[in-house]
């Protein structure tokens, strides 16, 4: 079995809405000295090992400039630092170029009709907020309400170490392929968290790979 989620049936319908098929363009925000999580520049590389990737990195990981990359590019992927906002969730930022955020309330107001897959390897980008039980109200699905077909995000906080090799095993499976298909991104995900899980021969922390969810299509 094979897990994904969608937080409204809207979310559902607008990601089965037939789209032109295009080879992906990946844009990479990353801040690995700014957000002291060396491991982030492993995980940059890792992606770049399976196909083209764009960067935006450290000073350059602007909200401007990450906004414009994002209208440009059909997949996006965040290595950086996530927090949520338990009085606001609206608050919830992804940390960019010095500390500055991107907010939830910014991402739901973008509007991006060709965007694909983003794939939020940060702590925290799908958690709820304990008095909005019955509402996805999370960086996540805030990427989807901003037009991506399909979202990696965490429920919680994911290990530095362990982050390159979920992201390595997700970019893998979705490379093999001549034309990459962002729709199989859940297939991948439960790939890399099997592969992650079963690593060593000490059993592996569930706290470790289970965060790690796909939301959408």
């Amino acid at each position: 079995m094979v897990s994904s989620y969608t937080p409204t049936l809207t979310a559902l319908i607008d990601g089965l809405k037939p789209r032109a098929q295009s080879n992906p363009k990946v844009l990479a925000v990353a801040l690995p000295l700014e957000s002291g999580l060396p491991c982030v520049q492993k995980e940059i590389d890792s992606i770049g090992k399976h196909g083209t990737v764009s960067k935006l990195l450290e000073t350059e990981a602007t909200v401007k400039n990450v906004v414009m990359g994002m209208q440009q590019a059909n997949w996006v992927h965040f290595a950086c630092h996530g927090v949520h906002d338990i009085s606001n969730p609206t608050k919830s930022a992804l940390l960019l170029a010095g500390h500055a955020r991107l907010t939830l309330s910014d991402i739901s107001k973008l509007s991006l009709p060709h965007a694909e897959l983003a794939y939020l390897s940060a702590c925290q980008t799908a958690t709820g907020a304990e008095d909005l039980s019955e509402e996805a109200v999370h960086l996540t699905a805030g990427m989807l309400l901003a037009g991506y077909r399909g979202v990696v995000g965490t429920m919680w906080s994911i290990r530095d170490d362990d982050a390159p090799k979920v992201a390595d095993a997700v970019y893998a499976h979705l490379f093999k392929e001549p034309h990459p298909d962002p729709s199989q991104t859940a297939f991948a995900l439960q790939e890399a968290v099997r592969k992650l899980r079963n690593e060593s021969k000490e059993k592996k922390s569930f706290l470790s790979w289970v965060p790690y969810i796909h939301v959408g299509i």
